[in-house]
């Protein structure tokens, strides 16, 4: 496009890159190459209300049902979710910041090698073998020390998800292969590179957090972050608007991309909505996902579901489902902006097919 790219070609950018026309599963996740997760079900999974608007046909659950036939891996990227093989081969084998105790090192063999026997095991099988006790876990509870020491043998590469069977976590030993010495600068360049392509236009300080980011992605080049985020604002395109500085892939013109005028109820951590910074500085209002606030606190509700409406984000929902039963309380962020009732009961209708109900 030609001059200075406005904030509502910003918008406009944000939405059309990202939600493309519904496809094939595969191709959907080949495309996004991250898809965040989360547990909470309001009215379904994360992953799901997000591949929904991406994938033909889809409905709540496929990816967990088919999961074990698509070349993708549950991974750490920038938050926990669906990785792509190849995304996934970037970051592995991945060195974490911190080294294992002698007890934990032996543990970890034992329990791989029970693993590997097994070729499958849950954590309940893995409790049972193992008598490790209790210990605290990362919100100030108690969790079986077998299954901790488990995520962390994810983490690390040494196990990976073959299926969840009701959302439980199946596991097998991940064989890893002995490569060639990793180019550390080609690596991080190509993990920034997913993130950009994701979530683009980038505030500069959305940028620099990913770059941040990698330490967890990729802990063996945290050493390379600053370098590798000095690269990315040389090779991306870049412009000032209003004040902040946006960075998107080079070679892409904003003006070619255009969304539809249809009405959407986006996932907490959709693309579209995801970094708050960017959602308040392109659509002027201040959403938050509320599940862990107190309830008295809460301005939007357990579950919010922002409401899209062509390249506006002009709302929010909360949505239940109930003894097959659709129910949806609307609010607004502003006095007069209003969804056409036609438009939102026609995503509403959506929701009910892609929930079965």
């Amino acid at each position: 496009m030609s001059g200075a790219p406005t904030l509502a070609a910003l918008r406009r950018y944000a939405v059309a890159r990202t939600l493309f026309a519904p496809t094939t599963l595969a191709r959907a996740l080949a495309r996004l190459r991250f898809v965040q997760a989360d547990p909470i079900r309001a009215p379904a999974r994360a992953q799901d209300l997000i591949l929904r608007h991406r994938v033909a046909g889809y409905r709540a659950g496929d990816l967990e049902r088919r999961y074990a036939q698509l070349a993708v891996e549950e991974d750490f990227f920038v938050n926990y979710g669906f990785v792509t093989r190849e995304l996934h081969a970037l970051m592995h084998p991945r060195t974490p910041r911190t080294r294992w105790t002698p007890t934990e090192k032996r543990r970890a063999a034992e329990i791989l090698a029970f693993v590997r026997e097994r070729g499958h095991a849950q954590p309940r099988d893995v409790d049972a073998a193992f008598d490790h006790g209790r210990v605290e876990n990362y919100w100030g509870g108690a969790s079986n020390a077998t299954t901790q020491l488990l995520d962390r043998m994810h983490y690390r590469g040494l196990v990976r998800i073959a299926r969840r069977e009701k959302g439980v976590r199946v596991y097998a030993a991940r064989e890893i292969g002995i490569g060639s010495k990793p180019d550390t600068a080609a690596q991080l360049d190509a993990l920034l590179d997913v993130a950009i392509a994701l979530y683009a236009p980038l505030p500069s300080s959305t940028l620099s957090w990913f770059a941040h980011r990698m330490r967890v992605a990729a802990p063996q080049f945290a050493r390379g972050r600053a370098a590798a985020l000095k690269r990315a604002r040389l090779r991306l395109a870049h412009a000032t608007v209003a004040g902040t500085t946006w960075y998107w892939p080079a070679g892409e013109d904003l003006a070619a991309f255009a969304p539809d005028d249809e009405c959407r109820l986006l996932a907490p951590f959709d693309p579209i909505v995801w970094d708050r910074e960017r959602f308040e500085r392109l659509w002027g209002w201040d959403y938050r996902f509320e599940a862990y606030t107190p309830a008295a606190k809460r301005r939007f509700g357990y579950y919010a579901l922002p409401m899209l409406l062509g390249d506006r984000v002009v709302g929010w929902a909360n949505v239940s489902a109930e003894g097959g039963r659709l129910a949806c309380d609307v609010g607004y962020a502003r006095r007069h902006a209003r969804a056409p009732r036609r438009a939102l009961d026609i995503e509403l209708e959506a929701l009910r097919a892609f929930l079965r109900l």
